[in-house]
C-alpha cells in the first residue's frame, strides 16, 4: 500500500491486492480521520479529499498507513436484491465459451454474494465483485453502440448492472427492470461502494 501526493488537497493510495480498496474504504468510512471530506475507491486505488485547514498529507499518510486493509466490516446496509431475467443476447455464447449449458451460467451468476467494489464508466455504473471464475471473460471484441438500461453484464472479474443505455462492450446476459441510479433518488445510486447485491431470476 502507498500513500501519494495528489494535489494539495488529496491523497491517492494505491494497492496491490484490489481486495485492499474495500477494506481500507470501508475503516475510513467507518472512522474517519478528521478533515477527510471525500472517498474515491477504484479498481486499485483509493483517493482521498482533505480540508487542508484540518489535516495534511503527512498526518493522513500516518493514519492510513496503520490502518489494516483485511477483516474490515463495511457499513451496514441491506443487502439489495437484484431480479434478473436471464435471457440475454451474449448468454448463449457465454455459455459456449465456458462449456456450460446456459442454465449452468444462470446458477453460477446467482449463487454469487457481491459487493460493489466501486463506481466508473457512466454515474451509477457500479463494478460489482465475487464473479464465479468460471465466468470470468473478456468484454466482447466489438462493443455494441447502445446497451439498454437495466442490462446485466459480465467482463473480465466483475458483473455489473448498465444504469442508463449507452455504449458498451460487456458480455449481456440478463435485465432488470430496477433503477439503479435515478436522479431523483436521495441517494441516486442505489449500488454505491460496499453495497451487498444479490442477484434472482
Amino acid at each position: 500500500m502507498r500513500v501519494l501526493p495528489y494535489g494539495a488537497r488529496a491523497a491517492m493510495v494505491d494497492f496491490d491486492d484490489p481486495s485492499e480498496v474495500l477494506g481500507l474504504h470501508a475503516s475510513l468510512e467507518r472512522d474517519p480521520p478528521d478533515g477527510v471530506v471525500e472517498l474515491v475507491p477504484a479498481a486499485r486505488t483509493l483517493l482521498i479529499r482533505f480540508d487542508p485547514g484540518r489535516t495534511h498529507h503527512d498526518r493522513l499518510t500516518g493514519d492510513v498507513l496503520d490502518r489494516s486493509t483485511m477483516d474490515v466490516v463495511p457499513r451496514e446496509a441491506a443487502e439489495i436484491v437484484v431480479p434478473v431475467r436471464y435471457d440475454g443476447p451474449d448468454l448463449a455464447d457465454v455459455a459456449a465459451t465456458t462449456g456450460m449449458s446456459a442454465e449452468a451460467v444462470v446458477r453460477r451468476h446467482e449463487d454469487g454474494t457481491y459487493v460493489s467494489a466501486f463506481c466508473g464508466f457512466a454515474p451509477g455504473f457500479a463494478y460489482l465483485t465475487g464473479l464465479d471464475p468460471a465466468l470470468h471473460l473478456p468484454r466482447r471484441t466489438s462493443p455494441r453502440t447502445r446497451v439498454p438500461a437495466g442490462s446485466v453484464a459480465i467482463a473480465g472479474e466483475y458483473t455489473a448492472v448498465y444504469p442508463n443505455a449507452s455504449p458498451g462492450g460487456w458480455q449481456l446476459i440478463g435485465r432488470t427492470t430496477l433503477t439503479v441510479w435515478d436522479v431523483d433518488r436521495e441517494p441516486p445510486n442505489l449500488l454505491a461502494p460496499g453495497t451487498r447485491i444479490r442477484f434472482t431470476s
